[in-house]
């Protein structure tokens, strides 16, 4: 089989600041991969390349597509399809050089995935497909009280018993005051509190701000540190909120680097981006390494459209879910992809009467 590929550009825009302790957004970047048999254009696989500036190790995006497109044009020796995700990204890091690229990586594997089952946004032929949902949670923005409080009543009034809060960006006695706020009028419900710092946290202040913010009965705090902090195997240990890592596993690649992090930090839990962390294939590698360390463990979108978030959604089916994962953010873009992701009482589901409309 002869592949062909191109991609495209797009720029998509927040229905508002979107705010976190690393600054504002108000429009977000992806590239598109689109590959297709030589003898059959019309039935094409797309994946989103999506690095998030401010995390993405990654640079030169463009260019690095560009080799991508042009190798495959040049008559790039192509994998056997259809087959298994190992199979894929087998060749997708034997044939490339992206281990430094993990967003292309994961665009190469889901868009290869998608031509092998049909060019119709299938990624996996799972539950997900077949209109089994997904759990997720109700991504809270940093603002003003108002606003944050205003994020918080809609999400619980549409059904979620799972929110995640970005802390770390506004006064600290003000983030506890919405915490307040939320266990005073929500006590009656079983509601699930989530907390990103995304590493906002000083060192010598970190134990003090995770013990009062214990206080509220959270369930979990992603990466309160900077990556690499030698105190965080400490914090890991002695905090009194389940410290969830994040940030820390950009840039690990093998096997036996992940285990070296997770058996140093034993952290309760790990956030996997795929985008962020080396794609499908790695997030699943992951899983397994945490899995063997009974270290619990969520998937999450890195603000991807809803071509990536499906990709990322289907994956997730692949798996168990005793947990929300973090996949609400098909909503955030006023430009957004039409597709057949639906998001109702904190379930994300995939109703196959909708199509998917991809517009270069």
């Amino acid at each position: 089989m002869s592949l062909r590929a191109s991609f495209f550009k797009k720029t998509f825009h927040f229905r508002f600041d979107a705010r976190t302790s690393r600054g504002t957004m108000k429009e977000r970047h992806s590239w598109f991969i689109k590959i297709w048999n030589q003898n059959n254009p019309d039935c094409f696989g797309i994946g989103e390349c999506a690095p998030l500036p401010g995390l993405s190790l990654e640079t030169e995006t463009e260019e690095a597509l560009n080799r991508v497109v042009d190798k495959i044009n040049e008559g790039q020796p192509a994998p056997e399809l259809p087959g298994d995700l190992k199979s894929i990204y087998t060749f997708v890091t034997n044939n490339f050089d992206l281990l430094e690229y993990p967003s292309i990586i994961f665009a190469l594997e889901t868009a290869l995935l998608d031509l092998a089952h049909g060019g119709n946004r299938t990624i996996f032929k799972n539950e997900f497909i077949k209109g089994h949902p997904v759990p997720i949670n109700g991504l809270i923005w940093m603002g003003g009280l108002d606003f944050m409080l205003q994020q918080i009543e809609i999400k619980i009034q549409d059904g979620f018993r799972c929110i995640k809060l970005k802390v770390g960006g506004i006064d600290f006695e003000k983030e506890c005051d919405i915490l307040q706020y939320v266990r005073r009028k929500y006590f009656k419900l079983d509601i699930e509190i989530r907390l990103d710092a995304n590493a906002a946290f000083k060192q010598e202040d970190a134990f003090y701000k995770l013990k009062e913010l214990s206080k509220f009965g959270i369930h979990s705090i992603e990466q309160p540190l900077k990556p690499k902090s030698e105190f965080l195997p400490e914090l890991c240990r002695i905090s009194p909120i389940p410290v969830a890592l994040d940030e820390e596993l950009i840039g690990i690649h093998t096997r036996a680097s992940k285990e070296q992090l997770l058996d140093q930090s034993k952290p309760p839990f790990i956030i996997l981006k795929p985008t962020l962390h080396g794609g499908l294939q790695s997030c699943a590698e992951w899983i397994e390494v945490a899995q063997a360390r009974n270290i619990g463990w969520w998937l999450t979108s890195a603000l991807e459209s809803n071509v990536g978030l499906n990709s990322i959604a289907q994956f997730a089916s692949n798996y168990k879910l005793d947990k929300p994962q973090g996949l609400g953010t098909g909503a955030l873009y006023e430009d957004n992809f039409d597709s057949p992701l639906k998001v109702d009482k904190g379930l994300l589901s995939h109703y196959a009467r909708q199509e998917w409309q991809i517009i270069e």
